[in-house]
Parts: C-alpha cells; sequence; structure tokens
C-alpha cells in the first residue's frame, strides 16, 4: 500500500538505526514529527529488540506513548499499567539446549529473562572482543548480569527465556549459523539487529506479529499501520504493516520488504518520511 490510501493510526518504529541516530540520540526533528503525529491521534509505539528497561531514557519519557513491542515482539507492554499484553518465550530447557549446541563455537552468548539480560561470567569477560561497537558494549555492561554459568542458572530459575542472544567474530560463521538454526529450528525466529549478532526468538515472538495484535487489541486495520525499521528483524513488521518504511542504512533483507525507502538514521530519516507520507497536504 502506498501512501495516500488510508489514514494513518499506529506507527511502529524500530529504535537501533531507525528513530535513534549512530549516537542513539533521538534528533529534535524527529522527536517534533513524532509529537505532531501523537497530536493527530496516532498511535506511536517503540518496536525494539531490547528488553522494556533498556529503551533510553530519550524514548521512555516520551508522554505520548502507551504501548512498547520489545524483544523482538515477545512482550506487547501496556506502559500505564506496565502489564504484559502478549508474551512469547522459549522453554527454558530448549534455551539450555540451544545453548550446548554454542557451546562449541567460537563465539558468545546471552539471554534475555524476567526482562533483563543475564551471562555467563566467561562470556561477560570477552565480551569487549566481540561487541562490533562502542554502543554494543555499553549494552552488554550495563544490561547483562553475569552468572557462574548461564545453562545452570537458567535451569535453577525454571522460567521461560524471552530471547538468546549470540555474538561472533568470524562473519562466515555467522552466516552459517544462521542458516542452520534456521532450516533445523522452525520452533524459532532467527534474525539479527546489528553486525556481528544473531537473536533467536519464539517462532511467535516477531515484530510484525505483535504489530497485528496491538492493531486488533485496538480495533485498527492493519491498511492503517505504518512501520519503520532498518535490519532483520524488523521484516516481519515491514511486510506487515500497511505502509513499511526502511532507512537509507537498511539491509538488503529490509530494503527488499518495504514499501518505501526514507533518509537514513543520521539524517532524520523518520521524520522526512512523516513529512511525505502522512503530514503531505496537512496544514
Amino acid at each position: 500500500m502506498m501512501a495516500g490510501e488510508a489514514a494513518i493510526k499506529l506507527i511502529a518504529l524500530d529504535l537501533d538505526g531507525t528513530l535513534l541516530n549512530s549516537d542513539k540520540a533521538l534528533s529534535p526533528e524527529n522527536r517534533a514529527a513524532l509529537e505532531r503525529a501523537a497530536r493527530a491521534g496516532i498511535e506511536i509505539v517503540p518496536a525494539t529488540g531490547r528488553f522494556y528497561e533498556a529503551i533510553p531514557e530519550n524514548v521512555r519519557s516520551l508522554p505520548f506513548l502507551h504501548y512498547a513491542i520489545t524483544i523482538n515482539g515477545a512482550q506487547l507492554r501496556d506502559l500505564r499499567t506496565g502489564r504484559a499484553l502478549l508474551r512469547e518465550e522459549i522453554p527454558w530447557q530448549r534455551a539450555v539446549e540451544l545453548m550446548a549446541w554454542l557451546d562449541p563455537l567460537p563465539a558468545i552468548y546471552d539471554c534475555y529473562m524476567d526482562d533483563w539480560g543475564w551471562m555467563s561470567q566467561a562470556h561477560y569477560d570477552r565480551a569487549a572482543d566481540y561487541a562490533p561497537h562502542r554502543h554494543s558494549l555499553e549494552m552488554l555492561r550495563n544490561f547483562r548480569t553475569p552468572v557462574p554459568e548461564l545453562k545452570a542458572y537458567l535451569a535453577q530459575a525454571g522460567r521461560g527465556v524471552q530471547k538468546i542472544q549470540m555474538f561472533f567474530l568470524d562473519p562466515a560463521l555467522r552466516s552459517r549459523v544462521m542458516a542452520q538454526l534456521a532450516q533445523r529450528c522452525p520452533d524459532l525466529a532467527v534474525t539479527s539487529s546489528i553486525p556481528r549478532n544473531v537473536e533467536l526468538n519464539s517462532a511467535r515472538a516477531q515484530k510484525g506479529l505483535a504489530l497485528q495484535g496491538l492493531a486488533d487489541l485496538l480495533g485498527i486495520p492493519m491498511a492503517e499501520t505504518m512501520a519503520f525499521g532498518d535490519d532483520l528483524n524488523d521484516v516481519s513488521m515491514l511486510r506487515s504493516a500497511g505502509i513499511g518504511v526502511c532507512m537509507g542504512n537498511a539491509s538488503a533483507e529490509a530494503l527488499a520488504a518495504a514499501d518505501w525507502q526514507t533518509a537514513s538514521c543520521d539524517e532524520n530519516g523518520v521524520a522526512a518520511a512523516l513529512a511525505r507520507l502522512v503530514f503531505s497536504g496537512n496544514s
């Protein structure tokens, strides 16, 4: 669907590489565009691979947010009550099995459980070698609690895992692992959001499915939704939204899934697309 065919009532936005620029800042231009959309009665919904507490304060503090899609769609949260409206998790036994499969590989991994990140101490100590850039390392340091051994910790906790994330130094190995997981694990959604990483969620934990669930809850036809994204974990959302917009810095997969391409995250691409596709013709 292209602009003008339906009034947009819900906009879902990926954060890293999309709404936020390369410095993880929310530009004044993008913020002003979201404020204008919210004043027009449009629901503005962050849709991120992060868990809620890891969303930057410059986004969490926006006063017009009512919902958030987090952990690649593993959770849909009502921000006014703090209640999870949707939850999709990997059984802890399956998570331990997957981690045991990863153990022989030259990689590190962590997981999200109970809206927080957990990591074996040995992997935490090696994070600086695997993080692709400064912001990734800060995320690993600030939003992961190291435990002596992650598989044993999960077995002791006995609760579902929201996401497993792994990091590789070898791009070819990363690609092979992604292909193997996608082929062998129909119970998983296999995606990526930054260089060097692979992310595993329940097959039902996808941004596109969470967007559909929220639209159904609010009585909004999918034709009246818009989504912004830049990478593989945004593809389901770009495809399912009425208008899918990828960034100028988007991956090939995101570009192929989108209806429209805007400027990059460092060029206020969200604001530019809203001006063209939502606000055009409005005073």
